[in-house]
């Protein structure tokens, strides 16, 4: 049974880290139009850094395992960071937020790239889904076996 949950754990830290994809796209997306941020100067556009970690388990796992150096690993978000590109500039003098040549600095967010991005945020989070279910259906298997 353990190691159905240790597969659920797994499955269930790379859906938070598609989430957090996610919800980074999304505002990327939503902020492709912002001159102005609360910093200065226009949306940057954001990423999230995945990491590797060692699945964690509780002490008694641990005490219990036959193999405490497990090599299962987990998806952690390590950091979302901000892109360092320029800033694309637009000539419309009569915009607000206008540079004193006509020039409004707007996030270089490229649409196409977000959009393919959340496409691939939305298969791996689904994948990591559909594993979590089998891993349930393997267990409640494992349990009708032993009636």
């Amino acid at each position: 049974m353990a190691d159905f949950i240790s597969g659920m754990r797994i499955s269930s830290s790379g859906m938070s880290a598609q989430r957090a994809r996610l919800n980074t796209i999304s505002s990327n997306i939503a902020n492709v139009n912002t001159t102005q941020t609360p910093e200065g100067g226009p949306y940057r556009r954001k990423d999230v850094v995945f990491e590797a970690m060692p699945d964690s388990r509780n002490f008694g796992e641990i005490l219990t395992s036959s193999n405490p150096k497990s090599s299962l690993q987990r998806v952690q978000v390590s950091d979302v960071i901000s892109d360092t590109k320029a800033p694309l500039l637009k000539y419309e003098p009569d915009h607000p937020d206008a540079n004193a040549d006509g020039y409004v600095a707007y996030p270089n967010i490229n649409m196409m790239e977000e959009m393919t991005n959340m496409i691939q945020a939305t298969r791996a989070y689904e994948a990591n889904v559909s594993a979590m279910q089998a891993s349930k259906d393997m267990a409640l298997s494992a349990l009708e076996i032993g009636r």
